[in-house]
């Protein structure tokens, strides 16, 4: 296993810092920012399973999310059922959305801004078929009651909230570590390199994307249960909105696409410099759109490899002394 460099070491402390300073720093606003940050970082990690791992681009991520969301929210609200169970099939519904888009792209040899175009599609679709339907609540969305305490998967105040998306996250990244890690993780990434040489040394690079298409929609429809469960309410725009697609995406991208960690070190600065730009210039319509094409843009052309390349090209001035030490002595 690869030796963390200390670039990599310092983000994982700041991470754990970040992490507990919601109940340092008692405040409202910031346990909301909080919450909200670590819950896209969830579904960032979803994406980071196919964007990243598997080199498949998807610009309609919310198309998992909220088809999660939807899903618990009307066998709640319709069928009386347990939110737990609920929000089990809730997961499955996402996971099943990610194999249904996976498998239909895919076997017709969709890839790279085709295959992104057919996510997004998707996610269009299906916010108009929320929004036109009475079972999901049409135009008005799906309300659950307020009825506070864990057999009812509620959280009585924001904390409460931080701790279970927080608890979210840590599985979430257990599951992107362990994929990473398996030989399935390997095959995906021999995808994302080359996906003719893949196949020509036996990888089936259709089960392997639809398979990460999967994995990466249960994760999404799991933090689109979550959101439900904090907020108490989903709409169509919530659910399927492009703003949901564009943060999935914008998180692996700025921390590092293919990383582990990276798609919650993006989530987590882009929300913070986000909050920073609506301080100072105020929250018109769309500026956060415009903010995150900026900011986008500037990754891109500076940091290709993301905060988590920067990071990972620190090494200590002891072990670099000492490697070219080794290296002159050959």
């Amino acid at each position: 296993m690869r030796r963390l460099g200390p670039g990599e070491g310092v983000v994982g402390i700041l991470l754990a810092l970040a992490a507990i300073s919601p109940f340092v720093l008692p405040s409202q606003a910031w346990i909301g920012f909080a919450v909200n940050a670590v819950l896209i970082s969830v579904l960032s990690i979803a994406w980071n399973v196919t964007g990243g791992f598997c080199g498949q681009m998807s610009f309609g991520h919310a198309a998992l999310y909220g088809t999660g969301a939807y899903a618990a929210a009307m066998l709640q609200l319709r069928l009386g059922l347990n939110p737990y169970l609920a929000g089990i099939v809730g997961i499955a519904a996402g996971a099943a959305m990610g194999g249904f888009i996976g498998a239909l792209a895919f076997r017709y040899g969709l890839r790279g801004s085709y295959f992104a175009l057919v996510t997004l599609a998707f996610a269009e679709v299906l916010r108009i078929l929320a929004s036109s339907f009475e079972i999901t609540g049409a135009g008005s969305g799906l309300t659950l009651p307020f009825r506070p305490g864990l057999a009812n998967l509620q959280f009585p105040d924001r904390y409460a909230a931080y701790v279970f998306v927080l608890i979210l996250c840590i599985l979430a990244l257990a599951v992107s570590a362990a994929v990473k890690g398996s030989r399935l993780g390997s095959n995906m990434v021999a995808v994302r390199e080359n996906e003719e040489a893949a196949g020509a040394i036996g990888i089936d690079a259709f089960r392997v994307k639809v398979v990460a298409m999967i994995i990466s929609g249960a994760i999404a429809g799991a933090a689109g249960v979550a959101y439900l469960q904090i907020q108490l309410f989903i709409d169509a725009p919530i659910a399927y909105g492009s703003l949901i697609s564009v943060e999935a995406l914008l998180g692996p991208i700025i921390g590092g696409a293919g990383t582990l960690l990276g798609p919650v070190v993006g989530t987590v600065v882009l929300h913070i410099v986000g909050e920073v730009v609506k301080t100072g210039v105020g929250g018109a319509p769309g500026l956060n759109l415009v903010f995150y094409g900026i900011v986008l843009l500037l990754i891109l052309r500076f940091l290709p490899n993301g905060l988590m390349g920067l990071a990972g090209n620190l090494r200590w001035p002891a072990r670099t002394a000492s490697a070219a030490r080794s290296a002159e002595a050959r």
